[in-house]
């Protein structure tokens, strides 16, 4: 195997993580926390998951069914053109997975925080990726791995390296808004604990990406990005970032690959753009994250009034994940930019996904609520959960 030089990095970051074409497909990677009823105050085993579903069946539309340290079920579609063949095709898989567990008292929580997790977590995955994980994050890698639930949505890098570069930009000013618009994780004083706890493990891995250039941005970022294990002999936290380790040791394109895939921003180029700063939502809303994103990125007229829409609260990732809609700016933002994405949807055909959308709005974005208001949770500060008086910190 060649092993790699500044200027491969640069290759490949440039040929895979942004590999341009026709953009109009649509993913979506929906982590869900199971509840037993007859036991809701104790974890649901993953072994058990995993003798239901595969009882089940694979889901009809193909959706790969995974799970997380904690007992989270994840279920990762298949790209599909369009917004609302994404959601037909994810929303029959999770009728198939639901339907199954009902019949052993088992049911999908969309929230975006697990209290139980967060009081006694429950690490289930002995695999050689979540123990370095574990010990390179150190206890507040608990929470995140074991009580944390996203929803992410996945769509086309772009056109050709303008539009790319455009697409990228819209991404990252729309981070706060959908964090703040979607919020589900509230405790101790914050409406997206998730978002928080994200933020603090390890800034070099989990803040946004910072650059107009996408591929230097990138880059530069992963680079600079501590390695955070050798996969021979799962050896955690090597103590080296990855510009260290092309210029001491060997490290191949598989190893960049993999390095890759521990860097955890709200934006992360995998040869599409994934958007992973949304709180899991309950159901029936759980398409509507989809919509928005899709019909705002997607639709020209869409993206250009989202674009400005987003720009006064750019930089507001610590306002969303403690206020989300109550403050002013981020609320006047999340309204404008729920307008535009509604008017967009019939043009990129997805106009079966207006009603749900206008539900969701009527029912927290012009209220300026989210739906951590709706429910929050009581949970004691434990493993990664910041108490009332800390401040998020941001930069």
């Amino acid at each position: 195997m060649t092993h790699l030089t500044l200027d491969d990095v640069y290759e490949h970051i440039s040929g895979v993580c942004f590999k341009t074409g026709p953009p109009g497909q649509v993913g979506a990677e929906t982590e869900w926390f199971v509840v037993d009823h007859r036991a809701p105050d104790r974890h649901v085993r993953i072994d058990r998951l995993r003798t239901v579903m595969d009882a089940a069946g694979p889901p009809p539309a193909g959706s790969r069914i995974t799970y997380e340290p904690g007992g989270q079920l994840e279920l990762s579609s298949l790209p599909q053109r369009g917004a609302a063949a994404a959601c037909a095709a994810l929303g029959a898989d999770i009728a198939h997975v639901s339907g199954h567990l009902a019949k052993e008292g088992l049911e999908l929580a969309g929230r975006g925080i697990d209290p139980l997790n967060l009081r006694t977590p429950l690490f289930q995955l002995d695999e050689g990726r979540y123990r370095c994980m574990r010990v390179y994050f150190g206890e507040p890698g608990l929470a995140m791995m074991c009580a944390t639930a996203s929803l992410q949505v996945c769509l086309d890098i772009g056109a050709d390296e303008k539009d790319a570069a455009r697409r990228w930009r819209l991404a990252h000013a729309l981070g706060p808004v959908l964090v703040a618009a979607f919020a589900n994780s509230p405790t101790n004083g914050c409406r997206s604990t998730r978002q928080v706890i994200w933020e603090r493990l390890d800034r070099g891995r989990t803040a946004p990406v910072v650059g107009d250039d996408p591929v230097k941005a990138w880059a530069e970022y992963a680079l600079d990005a501590r390695v955070m294990l050798l996969r021979d002999g799962w050896v955690p936290d090597p103590g080296m970032t990855f510009r260290q380790w092309l210029t001491t040791g060997r490290p191949d394109v598989t190893d960049l690959a993999y390095h890759l895939t521990t860097l955890f921003p709200p934006v992360r180029p995998q040869g599409w753009l994934e958007l992973r700063m949304i709180d899991a939502v309950p159901e029936p809303y759980w398409p509507v994250p989809i919509a928005i994103v899709a019909a705002l990125i997607d639709d020209p007229l869409a993206a250009d009034l989202a674009a400005e829409a987003a720009e006064p609260a750019a930089d507001r990732w610590r306002e969303a994940a403690r206020d989300a809609l109550t403050d002013p700016l981020l609320a006047r933002a999340a309204r404008r930019c729920f307008e535009a994405a509604r008017d967009a949807l019939p043009r990129i055909g997805a106009e079966a996904l207006v009603p749900i959308v206008d539900a969701y709005a009527d029912r927290y974005v012009t209220r300026g609520r989210c739906p951590a208001d709706d429910d929050p949770l009581d949970v004691t500060p434990g493993a990664g959960v910041p108490a009332a008086k800390e401040e998020p910190r941001w930069t």
